[in-house]
């Protein structure tokens, strides 16, 4: 799709309210496009004003500039990998892929109640991104038809970088802050704050080198432990510290503050692997995730046996990966989600854990129903129902197999005889 097919029609716009957002509307509008704004409200740290944001779009030439609101939303789609504890590579918690999510899904509604045809994003040619926007519109709504600028030869030609886009807006007069390009780029949401490109691109500079958004590095956490009780009940957490929270909400807004003050999932260093097939290195701040999918990690343990386990960690990390790539809304993503959904109707239980200079450490479990680990059969004392002598019968039993095996030939590595 180019800019020629899209003359006379209306589009609907994910706004950021930067410098490619006004230039875009305002490229369009002057293509004889209409621009109809979308900016969503992901609890994004970053941003304290989004009525800002919107005047800007205005002013950049969009017919309408409208605010989304989806905090909720965002954070319900973080417990809900917390529960999967659905992370990609390295730890990630996927905080910028399950935006993009959140977002798609809370604006189209927009699109559809309104007749708007087409969705159009800024998002350029080289990242992730671009795909999710693409492929979670494909999915959830097949007749909406996405229009990329940064695809687009028309928009490439006469933008080649960020000299030539505050050029234009200038001689629009259109409210762009020309302060020198920052030393690397943000993408930010009530779960996680992303930090790359720019100075982070080598990897001379050091994770430390970010300022953190979400909390401080572990250098200038406090010198004592925070201990924080964790309380979920059917995989959700519904109180930190002794403090009931009745919103998603309220939740990843308390798990953010604890963690962040103690550098918990700050600034962690991460060179992954793009969906478009080049690596990319990104620092990631997500301090709230990181507290409570540890948290909920240690109460897994108590929960899985070994088969159970084997499932739920494939489940897991296909999920992670899914999310990445913009496969989260299909049927095999689905079905993984049936595996993490019925084992969080289990995840009941208080997790108490100590936070220190960005380390999770577990101190108790307690008020466990569904737990297997029973202290009286795991001792090595004389109590409990399982008595050592039992286990002689056992070994009997696994030695035939191992006998076998090596009279057999199948032990590489068979001595004497």
């Amino acid at each position: 799709m180019n800019i020629e097919e899209l003359k006379g029609s209306t589009v609907a716009f994910l706004a950021s309210g930067g410098l490619d957002s006004i230039t875009i509307t305002r490229w369009l509008s002057d293509n004889g496009v209409t621009v109809v704004s979308f900016t969503a409200d992901l609890g994004q740290p970053d941003e304290a004003d989004l009525a800002a944001v919107a005047r800007r779009m205005e002013a950049a030439g969009a017919a309408e500039a409208v605010i989304v609101p989806l905090r909720e939303e965002m954070a319900e789609a973080g417990i809900e990998a917390i529960q999967a504890q659905a992370c990609y590579e390295g730890g990630y918690w996927n905080t910028t892929p399950l935006g993009r999510y959140v977002t798609v899904r809370g604006v189209l509604p927009h699109l559809l109640r309104r007749g708007i045809g087409i969705l159009s994003h800024g998002a350029t040619g080289r990242g992730n991104d671009q795909v999710r926007f693409q492929l979670i519109t494909n999915m959830l709504s097949p007749s909406i038809s996405v229009y990329a600028p940064w695809r687009d030869p028309a928009f490439v030609e006469a933008f080649g970088g960020r000299e030539e886009m505050l050029s234009y807006c200038s001689s629009r007069g259109l409210p762009v802050d020309p302060s020198p390009r920052s030393l690397y780029s943000n993408d930010a949401n009530l779960l996680g704050l992303t930090h790359e490109a720019g100075e982070l691109e080598s990897l001379l500079t050091p994770e430390t080198f970010i300022t953190p958004g979400m909390g401080v590095h572990r250098t200038d956490a406090p010198e004592v432990p925070e201990r924080v009780e964790i309380r979920f009940e059917a995989g959700r957490p519904v109180a930190i510290g002794g403090r009931a929270l009745s919103s998603a909400d309220e939740v990843m807004t308390e798990a953010n503050a604890v963690a962040g003050r103690n550098a918990v999932g700050i600034a962690l260093h991460l060179v992954e692997n793009r969906f478009v097939g080049v690596k990319s290195r990104g620092i990631y701040e997500a301090p709230g995730m990181e507290m409570l999918g540890k948290a909920y990690e240690y109460l897994l343990q108590l929960l899985l046996d070994t088969r159970a386990k084997e499932i739920f960690g494939f489940a897991s990390r296909f999920l992670g990966e899914q999310l990445y790539e913009a496969h989260g809304e299909d049927l095999a993503s689905d079905l993984a989600r049936s595996v993490t959904s019925r084992v969080a109707r289990l995840a009941t239980g208080t997790v108490t854990v100590d936070l220190y200079k960005g380390h999770v450490g577990f101190v108790s479990a307690s008020d466990v129903p569904h737990s297997l680990y029973v202290e009286e059969n795991s001792s090595m004392a004389r109590v409990g129902e399982f008595d050592h002598v039992d286990s002689e019968g056992l070994l009997r039993v696994l030695g035939i197999g191992a006998r076998v095996g090596a009279l057999r030939g199948q032990v590489p590595r068979r001595l004497g005889e």
